[in-house]
Formats: structure tokens, C-alpha cells, sequence
């Protein structure tokens, strides 16, 4: 049983979505860092868990059952990955997640966006004394100010979550 998990938090088509609200911009860098930190975490037999937001009773964006809510498809998941829908902020708030990280140790985060999901993840996982590290070039938010402020406050009220590149957690892993 491993006691590790990798959790990516809400790589949805939404974020893509030119038409959306929501659309983030080009993810392509996001995208092949991040399947670069699957690789990684899965030959390192990580616990794979996606989370997917969906907006009850919304018809429009998040929508359940939309194209939208979808995992983007040119990500590496594979179907013995666990897939965790949420409907609030929070990927542990009336979900499974915790019970998937059952005997999990350590947790590694990426995902969209990191001033919301990503880091409500991280802090309910605070809570909950894992062990945390936050890929910061495997996150994104809106615009890199209000990324690179989250990190900043992440890191100045919880010390001891670490924060790394995909560079940094990939060679410190191989050590």
C-alpha cells in the first residue's frame, strides 16, 4: 500500500474553455509538467487521485454531466486512478478523500487554481498533519501575481509545507 498520494485538483476542461468565465489561458506547459509529475509519482508507486469540481444545479459552467467537468484529456490519467467529484471549495469537504488517504503519509499537490482548490487542499491537509509539498510550476491561477501571493502566504502561515519546482521535487526524490 503506498504512502504516498499525488493529488491533482480540478484539471478540468472548464479552465480551457475559451467561451468560459473561467478560462485560464494556455495550460500547455501546465499540462506537460504535469504529466511529467504523473510519470514520476506513478513509477515512484504514488497513489494517483484527481479531483473534479461540479457546481450544483449549475446548467452552465461546472456543469454536471458537461464536457466542461472532464479531466483535460491530454493528462495522463488512467482508470485505476481515483476520481473524487466535490461541489464546494474544498476536495475533502463531502467527499471520500479522506478515506483514500487512508495509512497516505504524504501528499503532493498540483492543480487549478491555486489561490482556491489548491489551496484549501493544502490547508485542510495541514489540518489533518500529512506531510505537504505544492508543486508550484505544476499549479495556476488567473494571473502569476495571485499565484506567486498564495504561495507567499501558504508558505509564511503553514512553515512547514514545502514548496518546489517539478525540478527540485524530481531530483530531491531520486537522492
Amino acid at each position: 500500500m503506498p504512502s504516498k498520494a499525488l493529488i491533482l485538483v480540478d484539471f478540468e476542461n472548464e479552465w480551457i474553455d475559451q467561451n468560459s468565465d473561467y478560462f485560464v489561458g494556455d495550460v500547455s506547459r501546465l499540462i506537460e509538467k504535469t504529466n511529467k509529475l504523473i510519470d514520476h509519482c506513478r513509477k515512484d508507486g504514488y497513489k494517483i487521485i484527481f479531483t473534479t469540481h461540479v457546481e450544483k444545479d449549475s446548467d452552465s459552467e461546472f456543469a454536471s454531466g458537461s464536457k466542461n467537468v472532464e479531466i483535460i484529456s491530454e493528462l495522463k490519467k488512467q482508470d485505476s486512478d481515483v476520481l473524487i467529484t466535490k461541489n464546494k471549495i474544498s476536495p475533502f469537504y463531502g467527499t471520500n478523500l479522506e478515506q483514500e488517504l487512508e495509512g497516505i503519509e504524504e501528499v503532493v499537490i498540483g492543480g487549478i487554481l491555486t489561490n482556491l482548490c489548491v489551496r484549501s487542499l493544502a490547508e485542510d491537509a495541514y489540518d489533518r498533519d500529512f506531510k505537504i509539498t505544492v508543486i508550484r510550476d505544476c499549479c495556476q491561477a488567473f494571473d502569476e501575481e495571485t499565484h506567486a501571493f498564495t504561495i507567499k502566504d501558504l508558505k509564511a502561515t503553514r512553515e512547514e509545507i514545502e514548496f518546489l519546482d517539478l525540478d527540485e521535487f524530481i531530483t530531491r526524490s531520486i537522492i
